[in-house]
């Protein structure tokens, strides 16, 4: 019984106090408003209302240092300040054109009541639709390098709520099955991490300008009361090092009223710096490629009778994106040297040295006569010390044959990215590690000053730095096309209506769309209908889409392939019209390059009828809707490409209904006259 009392003492032990406020803040709307305690202890805590009613319960603030006393108690006010902030940005492409940053700032200055006297800031940025904050370490002589051990940051939810979430920390890096269910069942969670509570309200946590620092995993260490985990460090018994003056990354919530109020914020994107490096060279695009044949087994990434990346397959791939209006190409396993054990051993991959079979210089004139350009692929295989040793020299070798854009992949379990230390030595780090964090901006800002694009497989998760940083123009971080292929299971028919709510909150995601056969390796059927394929182009946003499927498919259907040749990849607005995680998203996005706009929806493994209200087209044209809809009898399972066209007028504000198949979607190009 003691025991019991004791346990139990304790765990109200380690819940701050409610306490007074000794600053707050609210929205510029007074929508939210963030309150900062500081108990008896000198431990600080931060809570957040909307409407006057919690949301985030009082939850501590700090870190644990490895050579010194931890940053969680023992602090005093020592200032504080406020700002407010309001203007509009342009996006050089992406899912709206303009976006209004609208806050109000607290700055709050703690320091220590006991020597040594450290400092340490909190800033809040308050938004109407959500909140960020970070720590920013002040230039001092008691704290010059700061070790990081882990940060305290917690996130105490007020009201019961359920949760769709990605383990955290695993083995497969970012590309696990979401799980719902309650949060207080939540184990250790990647973010974005989203959560509705019972009585309606969505939140989604994660983090933004994830640079030089460790990325965030969320545990859950009681009730509803979340925890930060840095990813770990092999180098350091520090997760982070780092030298004062700096900031850690931006922790967000967004906050909203219903699923769609979550895609429509623009919360971490804003919590980034304007862009550093100007992408006037770069418009968005989609490319077919040589990649779907090798997760089908047709074709291999490396030498012998069956390699895919030849001079001749290559050819026959630059004709046909030219003959459908495609930029560009993607050309996987050019490279020495794929032959052996790559995932299991490793090797010293090339990345300036072709095969014999393919004629790099032949071919980069041969794409240009035809208006078309390669894309570069540079597949790591996780030894980042091999890649970088290269770097330069690869990037050179490519922007001097005319590429624009480079795909990178970091193939290895999680925990097995090869980096080489300021020692000299060699250590195996996560892929979300600091020294991870550090790689990827340096391949983004060496590809920008030789005006190339990156879009990494396998990467850093997004934290919004493509606004920084607008050369970075896509990546993966979740289960992808690829897994239909040969996934065991394959993707679920409500994955991307779970994506649109989770990880597509993060940024643009390269799932590798259009695969109208419908079948992965040996008949395993894709969940979806064909028109959930042509929805994805519109559902999941990149500024570059792949066209994945072989050429003799698309000549298969020719029907739904005029919608891929037709959806364009950059947008001037985007308007999120209905959805429910996991269950269906119906999303609409205006063209930034004409009047028209495209509707696509996503469901789930239900039959399902939707209503859509097109009060997004303007007054100003005629409107003439091209449908890509799910026949009658469509179903993933046994009628997958039961699907009809057609064309009919529509007037503005007029409503559309539509009928999902199990599996299914809908597509619809809106063509202003």
């Amino acid at each position: 019984m003691k025991h019991a009392l004791f346990a139990l003492a304790l765990a109200f032990a380690l819940v701050p106090a409610k306490a007074d406020p000794v600053a707050e803040i609210a929205s510029p709307g007074k929508v939210l408003a963030v309150q900062i305690q500081i108990d008896g202890d000198g431990r600080p805590s931060y809570s957040v209302t909307r409407g006057g009613k919690d949301v985030i319960q009082p939850s501590r603030l700090g870190f644990l240092l490895t050579d010194q006393p931890k940053l969680e108690r023992n602090f005093k006010l020592d200032g504080v300040e406020t700002a407010a902030h309001d203007d509009t940005w342009e996006q050089p492409w992406g899912e709206w054109r303009f976006i209004r940053n609208h806050y109000n700032e607290l700055r709050v200055h703690l320091k220590e009541k006991i020597a040594p006297a450290r400092k340490l800031d909190i800033v809040f940025r308050v938004y109407d639709d959500g909140v960020g904050f970070r720590y920013e370490f002040p230039e001092q002589p008691q704290l010059k390098t700061v070790n990081i051990g882990e940060e305290l940051t917690e996130f105490a939810v007020a009201d019961p709520a359920e949760a769709w979430w990605e383990v955290g920390g695993e083995w497969n890096r970012y590309e696990q099955l979401y799980q719902h269910t309650r949060l207080d069942q939540v184990s250790q969670a990647h973010t974005p991490l989203t959560i509705k509570t019972d009585k309606g309200l969505y939140i989604a946590f994660h983090e933004a300008a994830l640079v030089d620092y460790s990325a965030m995993w969320l545990r859950r260490v009681d009730g509803q009361r979340l925890k930060t985990v840095l990813s770990p460090s092999a180098q350091h018994a520090a997760k982070v090092l780092r030298t004062a003056p700096f900031p850690s990354p931006w922790r967000t919530m967004i906050i909203a009223d219903s699923a769609p109020g979550l895609y429509m914020s623009h919360l971490e994107l804003n919590l980034n710096e304007p862009a550093k490096v100007d992408v006037a060279w770069f418009k968005p695009y989609k490319y077919a490629g040589i990649w779907w044949g090798m997760h089908l087994g047709l074709e291999t990434w490396g030498s012998g009778p069956h390699h895919g990346a030849t001079t001749e397959n290559t050819k026959r791939m630059i004709d046909f994106a030219a003959a459908n209006g495609f930029k560009e190409v993607l050309v996987e396993g050019w490279n020495y040297s794929w032959d052996d054990d790559w995932f299991a051993n490793g090797h010293d991959l090339s990345y300036t040295r072709a095969y014999p079979d393919f004629d790099i210089k032949a071919l980069a004139a041969y794409a240009k006569a035809k208006g078309v350009k390669i894309i570069g692929h540079h597949e790591t295989f996780g030894k980042v010390d091999n890649y970088e040793a290269q770097l330069p020299a690869a990037l050179d070798l490519l922007a001097g044959l005319g590429y624009d854009s480079i795909k990178t992949g970091y193939v290895a379990d999680a925990g097995g990215l090869r980096v080489k230390g300021a020692d000299g030595k060699t250590y195996y780090e996560y892929h979300d590690s600091q020294a991870s964090a550090v790689h990827h901006l340096k391949v983004v800002t060496e590809a920008a000053g030789r005006h190339i694009g990156v879009v990494d497989h396998e990467p850093i998760k997004d934290t919004g730095l493509r606004r920084t940083y607008p050369n970075w123009v896509s990546r993966e971080g979740a289960r992808g096309q690829e897994y239909n292929a040969w996934g065991n299971p394959p993707n679920p028919p409500n994955h991307e209506s779970l994506l649109v709510f989770t990880r597509m909150l993060a940024g643009p995601f390269d799932f590798t769309p259009g695969v109208l056969s419908l079948t992965g390796q040996k008949g395993q059927k894709i969940r979806n209908t064909v028109t959930h394929q042509l929805a994805d182009y519109i559902v999941l946003y990149s500024p570059v889409q792949m066209v994945a499927d072989l050429p003799e498919n698309y000549a298969k259907y020719p029907g739904p392939f005029q919608f891929i040749k037709d959806v364009p990849t950059d947008w001037q607005d985007t308007r999120v019209l209905a959805g429910e995680p996991g269950q269906f998203a119906v999303i609409a996005r205006k063209d930034r390059n004409s009047a028209n706009w495209y509707l696509g929806a996503v469901g789930d493994d239900t039959k399902r009828t939707l209503t859509v209200k097109l009060d997004f087209l303007d007054n100003k044209h005629r409107w003439v809707a091209e449908t890509y809809l799910d026949a009658k009898d469509a179903d993933w399972d046994t009628n997958p490409h039961a699907i009809d066209i057609g064309k009919r007028a529509v007037k503005p504000g007029e409503t559309l209904t539509l009928n999902l198949a199990r599996g299914g979607g809908a597509a619809i190009r809106f063509v202003a006259k």
